[in-house]
């Protein structure tokens, strides 16, 4: 094969790659599209549903309260109007006797008057004392009409006009939330959650993050309030978990639409104390240790069940409580979990005594970190720097540097961290001579 033909046949290998490629890229465009077209069908889809079913629950609840007001309104009218007649109706009952009375003497009277000669006296003396006894000048009272009640409905329109204003504006369609997510980051037993407002607009007053697993349909609560990231935690590793974020604005009640639900997991086994240590309480999930007796004599070192802590992570110690101060309590991290010592205060660990002094390789530091108290937080950040011989003979080995930030309230302390030999993960531990002490660790 000539020359020119090995560089024809060259380029229409890298045209057919080139093609390939583009043919990737373009399908990738395409699924992208599919997506975004999916996502718009089918959040409108569920909007409209959620629209009609509020409304028809605000239809509801409306006829309801309507109709239980109508009931109140009837029922006064049925009282005003039964205690109105009641006495109407009594007056009715003594004029009706009253007639009947007359009706009687009436008939004695004319009765009197057309009897006999004989009779006539006697009769007419009898008719005379029972008209006297009648009292035939004394009659009832009748009220006016003005005097008693004459029933109305007040109408108010204006129930009709404030009605309409507040249902013109009521709820709205948003075509993007104020906010998104934008990073998850997993963490040991978690995932980290960012997020921030795209609505320059909209003034947010707290937030609110829920999470559930991939197969679950519910959502679980996980954080409100005004921070703009939060580390959920006891996440099953390897398990796909959907994240989603809302807003709620300055002076409202009412949340923002919920932003695009974001897939994320963790790969990482979460932080846990190691069980079966003598003086020490574990919870249910091992993240929180209480030292449970006071030793004096004999301090304790508490590991974790295995290095779980990585460079470039963020290693958190909270203290849920405190109890009496020795000068060998401490926490932080170490090279290995050795027994027989009775502080982290040694070699290959760098840690924080509970008085705020920073120690390494068990040699104090003149910068110090506040002290803990109930409440307090310390956390450890740490970043492979360089890896260097100790001296001009390659062959006797290197040392291994890591940039180690300690933070505790608003101040921090930053060193380097020399190790003789590379590590690419650490335990953590803490040490408390007395009870008392509980400190959670994520």
């Amino acid at each position: 094969m000539s020359v020119e033909a090995e560089v024809l046949l060259q380029e229409a290998k890298e045209n057919i790659e080139a093609a390939q490629n583009y043919r990737s890229e373009l399908q990738q465009r395409l699924n992208g599209l599919s997506q975004a077209r999916k996502q718009v069908r089918g959040s409108a889809s569920q909007t409209r549903e959620t629209l009609r079913r509020h409304f028809q629950d605000l239809q509801a609840a409306v006829r309801r309260l309507l109709s239980e007001r109508l009931s109140t309104l009837l029922h006064e009218v049925d009282v005003i109007e039964e205690d109105s007649v009641r006495p109407l109706d009594d007056c009715q009952k003594l004029i009706e006797q009253g007639i009947s009375t007359a009706d009687e003497l009436l008939r004695e009277g004319e009765a009197a008057i057309r009897c006999s000669i004989t009779e006539k006296e006697d009769k007419l003396g009898s008719f005379t004392k029972k008209a006297l006894h009648i009292q035939l000048d004394s009659l009832p009272e009748v009220p006016a009409l003005v005097d008693v009640p004459f029933l109305s409905a007040q109408l108010d329109d204006s129930l009709l006009h404030a009605v309409r204003e507040r249902a013109a504006r009521h709820a709205s369609v948003a075509s993007h939330p104020p906010v998104q997510i934008v990073e998850l980051v997993e963490q040991p037993g978690g995932v980290l959650v960012r997020w921030c407002k795209v609505d320059e607009d909209f003034a947010v007053q707290d937030y609110r993050l829920q999470f559930r697993r991939s197969n679950v349909a519910q959502y679980e609560e996980a954080y409100v309030g005004g921070e703009s990231e939060f580390l959920v935690l006891h996440l099953d590793p390897h398990t796909d978990h959907l994240f989603r974020v809302c807003a709620r604005g300055e002076g409202r009640t009412e949340w923002s639409p919920w932003s695009v639900p974001q897939t994320g997991c963790t790969t990482l086994a979460p932080h846990e104390w190691s069980p079966g240590t003598e003086g020490f309480i574990l919870s249910s999930r091992r993240n929180v240790a209480m030292r449970s007796e006071s030793l004096p004599s004999l301090g304790k070192v508490l590991y974790s069940s295995a290095p779980t802590y990585f460079c470039g992570q963020t290693l958190t110690f909270k203290m849920s409580a405190v109890g009496e101060v020795d000068k060998r309590d401490s926490l932080g991290v170490c090279v290995d979990d050795r027994g027989g010592v009775e502080s982290l205060q040694r070699d290959a660990a760098v840690c924080v005594s509970t008085k705020g002094a920073v120690f390494v390789n068990g040699k104090e530091m003149t910068n110090q970190l506040p002290a803990m108290t109930a409440g307090s937080a310390v956390t450890f950040d740490m970043e492979v720097v360089n890896l260097f011989p100790i001296n001009n003979n390659p062959g006797e080995g290197g040392t291994f540097k890591l940039r180690v930030t300690i933070g505790s309230g608003n101040r921090e302390v930053v060193f380097d961290w020399l190790l003789e030999q590379a590590v690419d993960c650490l335990f953590f531990g803490c040490s408390f001579t007395h009870a008392g002490w509980k400190v959670l660790v994520f």
